[in-house]
Parts: C-alpha cells; structure tokens; sequence
C-alpha cells in the first residue's frame, strides 16, 4: 500500500496544496480504504485507531508536511534552483529588515491579485506553510532532524484527541 498510494500522492502533493475540501475528502478516502485493506477491517470500523498505528498523517498534514519540507530544502540550498530561487527570507528583504518579524525565520508571502489562481503558486502556499510551523521547528539544524520533529508536531496535532 505504501508503494502504491502514499507514494504517489507525496510525490505530487504540493500540487495538491490548493485543492477543494471534496476533493481532500475523496482523497483522504483513498487513504482510508487502503489503511483497512491492510487491516483487513470492515467499512464500518474506525479508522483513527488504523491510521494513527499506521503512523499515516492526514491528507492535509500529508500535503503542509511535504510543502514544509520542500521549503526548509530550500532554504539550506538543497532543493533544485528554480525553486529556491522563489522563496525569501524576511531578512533579506531591505524594506523590512527594521520590523519584529525581520528577527524571526519566516518567509516573505508574495501579494496576490487573483486569490482563485495565485494563492496556489507554490511561492505562496510554501511560505504560509512554513510561517505556520512554531519557531522552534523552523530553527532545527539538520534535514533528519527537521522531518522527524516535523512530522511529530503534525502528527500529535492531527490526532490528538480534543
């Protein structure tokens, strides 16, 4: 299953940053159903418990968590040019190297005039990603060290229970 499906969702999943609800809900149903083939479960078991033993993340942490990636390989020159290239730091622009946020790591988020279509530019999805993980993650070290944290933030953030 994880050759199959995950694989192939991850491989394409910044693409998917910008999609509808339905469309993450009919995707997140392709996940459900292969968790409980490889359960053997019944349709109407639940599927929490599957996927957090598992170790799946949700589709939209699936997608946040490969945008972040993505973006961190970026910022340590280790992803390909043209899109390092896109991506700012808020210290490297002059005009606000004077603000608070110029002392923290976030990324400059490109203004946008059309909202159905510019919102989706990978410039623009990666950064909200990034700016929205805690300060203490966007400050790890090592690209080992930064998925592992990553990937546990989101997935104590995903099923936690309320």
């Amino acid at each position: 299953m994880h050759a199959l499906v995950v694989t192939e969702v991850d491989y394409c999943s910044s693409v998917l940053s910008d999609i509808s609800g339905q469309l993450l809900q009919r995707l997140q149903s392709v996940f459900n159903a292969a968790a409980r083939l490889v359960f053997s479960a019944r349709k109407l078991e639940h599927i929490t418990p599957l996927l957090r033993e598992l170790h799946w993340l949700k589709v939209p942490e699936r997608i946040q968590f490969r945008l972040c990636v993505l973006a961190y390989r970026c910022l340590i020159g280790t992803a390909p040019s043209y899109l390092a290239e896109t991506l700012h730091l808020t210290t490297d622009v002059g005009s606000r190297r004077r603000l608070r946020s110029a002392s923290t790591s976030t990324l400059v988020i490109p203004s946008t005039r059309r909202t159905t279509l510019d919102d989706g530019v990978f410039t623009v999805t990666a950064a909200r990603a990034w700016n929205g993980l805690p300060s203490s993650l966007r400050s790890v070290p090592s690209l080992l060290q930064f998925r592992r944290d990553l990937k546990t933030a989101l997935f104590q953030s995903s099923y936690s229970s309320p």
